[in-house]
């Protein structure tokens, strides 16, 4: 939903609505970490919208330490155009869907220079610095399917 650009549907107690982009609904720890989401106290969600259709391949590759683990070590959501622009998001690597438009810039040159750019910043642990490479190359495989099609 990240990469397509969604947007969370809410109503709170008093009956006010509000649209909140996906990219605003998830929270970065901080000084809350116990706070996860953008919600209010009492505002539940009624509908996830999507825009427009914009064309393109779609493709979310899900990178699993085992099948039966239903959560991702690595996730890949991308939508790649036939010249090889695009978008993408990333999951597994921090506490919401991670997108940053301006990687999306790199994607003619390869899954190289657009993680680099995702990641730019990032400082891994020695538990989960493995997820760098391994975000290259999930995404290497999803622009890899991407121009078979």
């Amino acid at each position: 939903m990240r990469v397509l650009d969604a947007k969370v549907e809410t109503v709170s107690a008093n009956g006010a609505t509000r649209a909140i982009p996906i990219a605003d609904f998830h929270r970065l720890p901080g000084a809350t970490p116990h706070i996860e989401t953008n919600l209010a106290a009492g505002e539940l969600i009624t509908a996830v919208t999507l825009p427009r259709p914009i064309g393109g391949t779609h493709i979310y590759h899900k990178v699993r330490d085992r099948a039966s683990y239903a959560f991702a070590l690595v996730s890949v959501a991308a939508v790649i155009q036939s010249d090889g622009t695009g978008r993408v998001a990333v999951g597994g690597i921090a506490h919401k869907p991670w997108r940053i438009e301006a990687a999306e810039a790199a994607m003619p040159q390869g899954a190289k220079a657009v993680a680099s750019r995702l990641l730019a910043g990032a400082t891994p642990t020695h538990d989960n610095a493995f997820k760098v490479p391994l975000v290259e190359r999930t995404l290497g495989a999803v622009m890899a399917e991407a121009r078979k099609t």
